[in-house]
């Protein structure tokens, strides 16, 4: 059975933040990054597939668009998403490019978020 992948749309806004003074954000650029990731992250489809490409060493768009119910456009443009953000590498192989999650990337966002559930439940 192949799995159906439904969303709803929703729309991103960058709110600007302060980098120094009483209100700034101690570690902007590391919190970027990790916004950056996590907003990839942020979309069904994407879990799945790098949920799908975790359970094999590699996959070309092909073997991906056969396991889900989305087109080939589609899983292209979320795969470009994905490595844009550093969590998925990008290895050309002849005529057929291979796609792998990056897990040292992952166990990144993995710690951060630790950290900041940490941080901010500490307190209790």
């Amino acid at each position: 059975m192949v799995p159906t992948i439904g969303y709803r749309r929703w729309t991103m806004i960058d709110i600007p933040f302060e980098t120094h003074g009483p209100n700034a954000i101690s570690s902007a650029p590391d919190s970027r990054a990790i916004a950056a990731r996590l907003a990839a992250l942020s979309h069904p489809a994407r879990i799945e597939i790098i949920k799908h490409l975790s359970a094999s060493n590699s996959c070309c768009c092909r073997e991906v668009v056969d396991r889900f119910d989305l087109a080939q456009s589609t899983v292209s443009q979320h795969l470009k998403i994905l490595v844009e953000a550093g969590l998925v590498r990008f290895e050309p192989d002849r005529q057929r490019s291979r796609y792998a999650v990056d897990r040292a990337a992952l166990a990144e966002i993995s710690a951060s978020l630790n950290a900041l559930v940490n941080s901010c439940c500490s307190g209790r």
